[in-house]
């Protein structure tokens, strides 16, 4: 896979959806979600232009940053985070995109009080209701929000989800459209620490979809290196 062009033709497509959706392509960032790829090739993506990276697992992403394979770009910690790694990530990346209990808000902000921080998070929401999702409901947001509000070393930048696994690109619409009314609606309100700056949807099958529907942050993987392997 030419890396540098599968970003190349990305980026033309985030203009042209942008340009659709009444937005500047310079609005959206495109993170590249390095899962499973070697230092090698995340240092050539942002030789050609990544500036944001998001990692899934913990030791992968410690192991990765210990090889310089993110020199040059902002780390994202774009996974499930289990609460006895809090210790290990909170100051290791510029933003947590997956934060979904009080618990996690708790440990988060006091690991960050530790190290004398402040760490940047979204807050990730299960928009489809999933089961087996993480993420919280959309009707707690606003419970999960005035708890974050309370705690001085975490800062809430917006929202994160991840549309239903089996949902068509026509439902993904919806779930975005759904998205992007809970996001406005929040940033109507006024938090202590809390500024609704980062609606983050949309991955490689979908993130036309979530541009469109207002999505400024999308994180893209097997468009930008290929198809994983099957492990």
């Amino acid at each position: 896979m030419d890396i540098a062009e599968n970003i190349r033709k990305i980026q033309n497509e985030i203009y042209e959806a942008a340009e659709m959706a009444g937005r500047k392509a310079s609005d959206i960032t495109l993170v590249a979600a390095t899962k499973t790829n070697g230092a090698d090739r995340i240092l050539e993506a942002i030789r050609a232009g990544i500036t944001d990276c998001g990692e899934n697992r913990v030791q992968e992403l410690l192991e990765k940053k210990r090889q310089g394979a993110y020199d040059g770009a902002r780390l994202h910690f774009i996974g499930h985070l289990q609460r006895n790694k809090v210790k290990q990530i909170v100051g290791e990346v510029s933003l947590i995109q997956s934060v979904d209990s009080r618990e996690l808000v708790s440990l988060i902000g006091a690991r960050a009080k530790t190290l004398g921080i402040i760490q940047d998070v979204l807050i990730e929401v299960n928009i489809g209701g999933e089961a087996a999702k993480s993420g919280v409901k959309p009707e707690e947001l606003e419970e999960i929000l005035d708890f974050c509000a309370a705690e001085p070393s975490i800062r809430v930048l917006g929202l994160m989800t991840i549309p239903p696994k089996d949902a068509e690109k026509c439902e993904n619409r919806y779930f975005f459209g759904q998205m992007h009314k809970l996001f406005v609606d929040t940033k109507a309100k006024k938090y202590d620490n809390i500024s609704m700056e980062i609606l983050s949807m949309g991955m490689s099958a979908d993130y036309r979809e979530a541009i469109l529907s207002g999505s400024n942050m999308i994180r893209l993987g097997s468009a930008i290196f290929g198809p994983r392997p099957v492990v």
